[in-house]
């Protein structure tokens, strides 16, 4: 039976699973940390994630969507929330068109259990990779509590273990010719959870995204199932009015919120209570290549890890698992061929996806608030609603097709321009009326090709 071990049982990793035991694999995956199924999770025990469009493609193509969808709240859109309290909504799409609130653990735990139904695979916990023979596809392994050492050798072994994978560090990073950067933003994140109404109901609207920017940062919260919300404070940590470095103690929480987030603030007065119930944590970008080399290939994080501000981090792994499954049939399970045309197509939307994760985090914490910003959205998606199967802004681009990330930020930035000029041209406002603007839309249609 052909073998394949999987170095780490986090999203990626154990969503491949699925896909190598439908292709007949019998798969070994190792997991340094403990079960995390065993242990007590809270809704707010990481960022939650949004899954849009690749995801979906991905966890459908091996018949698991639909149990994936049972534990995903849907977002239509962005409720913005104003330093006056005052708040405004942004629809992300077309009517009916959302991405999906589910919190890590939960999914992650999901797809464990489900990637363990079947006979031929495995999941072992507690065993850290300490080094990959990439020739011979032989994982070295030291158990985390015993210290045992071990090894397990297979037909080709992919890496799945996160941004500051072992097995790229002690597999790849160590040959020549191996590029490798990691590069962390100026701004850190601390979760904290915004608890249910005391009879369990919503304390914001359930079926949106809430953002609370403030220019250099910002606050967004997504709900869970229970009621509760889970909020991600970002914000640099030092060398600025408002950092991290300068809140203290619970004085210095309690009137940072009530100064800089007033409406929230009402809404959990004990926000400094929870403060340190959440580690203060860092955000990098790592960007390497080649992805492969003899058996060995990194997937999702340990390829290419982004910060989440476009959401697409586990949507971007999770596409390298449906791409990587098409080239295995395309190639008949050549696997040197498949890695090949793997880590050539993927590499330039791994970096695309970082690029336009930063690119969202200006949009998020600062432009979603500007007049001129909601304008060119609102003309935008008035194109998109007049030519549905011949336009998509950038956002929808991502989120709600497989349009290649390459593809959609090139297009996307070269429409942005288009539609700026557009708008400055007709002297476009709030107020034209809409038949006058719709009129306009028809004629730039018409003459702009770059538009389509």
């Amino acid at each position: 039976m052909k073998q394949a071990t999987i170095i780490g049982s986090g999203l990626v990793g154990s969503l491949w699973a699925l896909y190598l035991a439908k292709a007949g694999y019998k798969v070994q995956i190792f997991e340094k940390r403990a079960d995390m199924r065993l242990m007590q999770m809270s809704a707010g025990k990481s960022i939650n994630l949004a899954t849009s469009y690749r995801g979906w493609k991905a966890l459908d193509e091996v018949g698991i969507g639909d149990e994936i969808r049972k534990i995903a709240i849907p977002m239509y859109g962005r409720t913005i929330h104003q330093l006056d309290s005052t708040k405004a909504y942004q629809p992300y799409g077309n009517i009916g068109q959302a991405i999906f609130s589910v919190s890590r653990g939960e999914i992650n735990a999901k797809l464990m259990s489900i990637a363990e139904t079947n006979l031929d695979t495995k999941i072992h916990f507690n065993e850290e990779c300490v080094n990959v023979d990439l020739e011979n596809g032989i994982t070295f392994l030291k158990n985390t509590q015993t210290g045992v050492l071990s090894e397990c050798k297979s037909d080709v072994v992919f890496a799945t273990d996160g941004a500051f994978s072992a097995a790229r560090y002690a597999g790849m990073q160590r040959l020549d010719k191996f590029n490798f950067s990691q590069n962390y933003i100026p701004d850190g994140y601390r979760e904290i959870l915004l608890p249910a109404n005391a009879d369990g109901t919503y304390k914001l609207e359930k079926e949106t995204l809430h953002i609370w920017p403030r220019g250099r940062f910002m606050l967004i919260a997504l709900p869970n199932f229970d009621g509760s919300f889970t909020c991600t404070l970002f914000m640099p940590f030092e060398g600025h009015e408002f950092c991290f470095n300068e809140l203290k103690n619970k004085e210095d929480v309690q009137s940072f919120f009530k100064i800089v987030f007033p409406d929230f603030y009402k809404l959990m007065p004990n926000v400094a209570d929870s403060w340190e119930n959440h580690p203060l944590s860092s955000l990098a970008i790592i960007r390497c290549f080649p992805w492969t080399h003899g058996k060995l290939a990194l997937m999702g994080d340990a390829a290419h890890a982004t910060v989440p501000f476009f959401g697409q981090g586990m949507n971007c792994g999770f596409e390298d698992c449906s791409v990587l499954f098409s080239l295995m049939r395309k190639h008949h399970e050549n696997w040197s061929e498949i890695f090949k045309e793997f880590e050539k197509i993927r590499k330039p939307n791994g970096d695309a996806v970082q690029d336009l994760s930063l690119q969202n985090y200006i949009v998020m914490r600062d432009k979603v608030s500007d007049p001129a910003y909601q304008l060119q959205q609102k003309i935008e998606r008035r194109i998109s609603e007049l030519f549905p199967n011949q336009y998509f802004p950038l956002y929808g681009m991502v989120s709600f097709t497989d349009i290649e990330y390459k593809v959609a930020l090139e297009k996307g930035n070269e429409q942005s321009e288009i539609i700026a000029d557009f708008i400055k041209t007709h002297s476009i406002s709030e107020s034209t009326p809409l038949e006058e603007i719709d009129k306009l839309i028809h004629h730039l249609f018409d003459k702009s090709p770059a538009i389509k």
